[in-house]
């Protein structure tokens, strides 16, 4: 079932639960993108033309490649008690998966970390922005409410089930609702969520006092949406690339075309060929089918040639050079620094154009790593929630430490530049500036620099 389909069915069924009409935060138009993106994202954008255009995978490289900035030099842990440790054990399986989800969270504008409670502890699902429904919103722009959508195929039947999370003054409500349907287009009909096994442990309700935020963590990026500016929902990394994604795929396909419709062959007229009456076909020479092209010459080599080389000029440059072209409105349009997806070494840039890109994609980098830690921080304390609440581990304290590094936050090259001018001037140290660049300790950086000079001080003795 489509996205904005299933946002329609839980739209009606909100509805019919209320007195009055429920405003939905996620609308229509907003699921349609959502549905946009992730056929971007999986190669399967509207534009393709069989045997015409193709993709060039950009919207996966973009969601990649800011995922990776993001998490180069990532390292975080829960220390402090043996809650502490319970918690982190868990919490370090989610930091190994993070990157790979991080990029379907930047593909798709959002990702949920959704914490559970299984038979052996805590386990912590990741649900990608076409697998969740936010309905509210508060005023600081903390989710408040929300529906998730579970679908089991057993046969002819379509189970679905909705599970909602919702927050009412410091009141927070699970709970958990079923249909069947036999086709694809509606819920169908509403059924106890025992009924089916695989949610059997499922409690149909329950509340819990005390709470102040939804137990999850959202990571969403940080874009302005342009798709609806008074919503509160994530956008894709290329929300704002779509054309210029679609026309690189274009100018890729017409690179592609120029190679083939320009490949080498020999126009042979029919009369030089054998012919396979039990195949019905010409006989080439072995292994050059692809070479030769046959043609009917009515007057033989009196109008043309019997043979005919046809091998025009590749019009390649052109064609890249337009391409580049796109690749760099790309960049621009996903905060990426110019080179990232075009070639590096086309220098039609200025040296501060470059450097003001490098800094766009730092910047970027910095608020995706803000609203990230922001996300796991609410998910840890949804561990804690359900450690306390189901007994699963001793009562503690915990300290959560998120290292990001420096190679992303900062500009390494200007850094060193201002350090050296500091050295020079003698308001730091010299083996400080060398340990820095060549990333060895003071130690190392002295063994490095060359040996003082002491001939000036001979002559003046």
């Amino acid at each position: 079932m489509k996205f904005t389909r299933l946002l329609t069915l839980i739209t009606e069924v909100l509805n019919k639960d209320s007195d009055t009409k429920v405003d939905v935060s996620l609308t229509s138009q907003l699921a349609r993108d959502i549905e946009l993106w992730s056929r971007m994202y999986e190669n399967h954008p509207p534009w393709l033309k069989k045997d015409r255009i193709y993709t060039m995978g950009l919207p996966a490289a973009v969601a990649g490649e800011l995922a990776r900035l993001t998490l180069l030099e990532f390292d975080t842990e829960i220390t402090g008690s043996a809650r502490a440790e319970y918690l982190n054990k868990e919490y370090q399986k989610v930091v190994r998966q993070l990157r790979l989800q991080l990029e379907y969270g930047c593909a798709k504008g959002g990702l949920i970390l959704k914490p559970y409670v299984t038979q052996t502890g805590i386990s912590v699902e990741f649900i990608q922005a076409d697998a969740f429904f936010p309905i509210n919103f508060d005023s600081s722009g903390r989710m408040t409410k929300c529906v998730f959508a579970s679908r089991l195929r057993k046969g002819d039947k379509i189970y679905t089930r909705l599970e909602m999370h919702e927050i009412t003054n410091a009141l927070l409500r699970i709970s958990n609702r079923a249909f069947v349907s036999t086709n694809d287009f509606n819920l169908g009909t509403e059924i106890s969520v025992g009924a089916v096994p695989e949610w059997a442990e499922l409690t149909g309700s329950i509340t819990f006092s005390g709470i102040d935020r939804l137990p999850f963590g959202y990571f969403k990026m940080p874009l302005a949406n342009n798709t609806d500016a008074t919503s509160p929902i994530g956008v894709s990394a290329y929300a704002k690339a779509i054309d210029p994604i679609k026309k690189a795929d274009k100018r890729y396909s017409q690179i592609d075309w120029e190679y083939d419709s320009k490949e080498t062959a020999v126009h042979v007229a029919e009369s030089m060929l054998k012919y396979d009456k039990g195949q019905d076909r010409y006989v080439y020479p072995a292994g050059m089918e692809r070479l030769y092209r046959t043609l009917e010459f009515d007057n033989g080599a009196v109008s043309k040639p019997l043979l005919d080389v046809f091998s025009p000029e590749i019009r390649d440059e052109a064609y890249y050079n337009g391409l580049n072209h796109q690749l760099r409105l790309v960049e621009f349009n996903c905060s990426l620094a110019y080179g990232t997806l075009s070639d590096p070494n086309n220098v039609d840039k200025t040296a501060e154009e470059i450097r003001s890109s490098k800094q766009r994609s730092f910047d970027m980098t910095r608020d995706m790593q803000r609203n990230l830690q922001t996300a796991l921080e609410d998910m840890i304390q949804a561990m804690d929630f359900y450690a306390s609440i189901y007994n699963l581990a001793p009562v503690g304290s915990y300290d959560v430490t998120f290292n990001w590094g420096d190679s992303i936050l900062s500009d390494k090259e200007q850094e060193l530049i201002s350090m050296q001018q500091d050295a020079s001037m003698g308001f730091i140290r010299k083996e400080l500036y060398v340990a820095k660049k060549y990333g060895v300790s003071e130690e190392e950086a002295i063994k490095m620099m060359p040996a003082p000079d002491t001939s000036l001080s001979l002559l003046e003795e």
